[in-house]
């Protein structure tokens, strides 16, 4: 039986902040970075181990995986990095404080932008300092200006379909470490959730999920290992 696991990275900078991060590359706090090695370690005491890994382009999601592979012993693991698994784009958003906006645009309309599945935030002007279109990472790609839930699910599952999904039926043991927003998009394909349900989804720092799959990777089973 394939077995999934994902983790959202830990504790970023502007997560302490509280302001909108999206696709903008910032650090591990300093309990974000323990955060991850609880996590390996916890992975480690339960006997999981794997033979693929994959992560986005961004700091926070490549540390976590990181140390955490590091404290399960396994760093040497293979592992692939792209951007499909990055952070929804918040746009016009991105790098402003939570508080902040909310007082300027209202709690309705920021709530709107945050948790609809199709309303995206309004688009980064071209030119922002967060304006990521020259970033070498994402040469030949075109660089999002705002995405909803949406289309963050829009571009996460054609990865999904084309190199994780054939690792895991191919008996590959595979690790994900990404972000709330792709991973709620890949939660949301595995277990069928609802465009109306999904957005009510919170996926806490740090806590490895774990995905029981049948043959046809369908969700027999799903659970965040420090349940169990």
């Amino acid at each position: 039986m394939p077995r999934l696991v994902l983790i959202r990275h830990g504790q970023s900078a502007w997560n302490l902040e509280n302001r909108f991060t999206g696709w903008w590359d910032v650090d591990l706090t300093e309990q974000g970075t323990a955060e991850a090695k609880a996590a390996g370690e916890l992975l480690a005491a339960r006997g999981f181990d794997f033979d693929l890994c994959f992560t986005s382009v961004q700091t926070r999601a490549i540390k976590t995986l990181h140390i955490a592979l590091e404290a399960m012993g396994r760093l040497w693991l293979p592992e692939e990095k792209h951007w499909r698994l990055n952070e929804r784009h918040y746009g016009g958003l991105t790098g402003l404080d939570k508080a902040e906006t909310a007082a300027k645009h209202g709690t309705e309309q920021v709530h709107i932008w945050r948790r609809s599945f199709d309303i995206p935030p309004p688009a980064m002007e071209p030119g922002s300092e967060y304006d990521l279109a020259n970033d070498r990472r994402y040469a030949g790609v075109e660089v999002p200006t705002t995405e909803s839930l949406k289309h963050t699910i829009e571009r996460v599952l054609p990865y999904w379909n084309d190199r994780i999904a054939p690792a895991l039926r191919a008996g590959e043991r595979v690790l994900i470490s990404a972000h709330g927003n792709s991973l709620r998009a890949l939660v949301k394909h595995l277990s069928a959730i609802p465009d109306d349900e999904i957005t009510g989804l919170e996926i806490p720092t740090g806590q490895p999920i774990v995905y029981e799959l049948d043959e046809g990777l369908n969700a027999v089973e799903r659970y965040y290992l420090k349940d169990r």
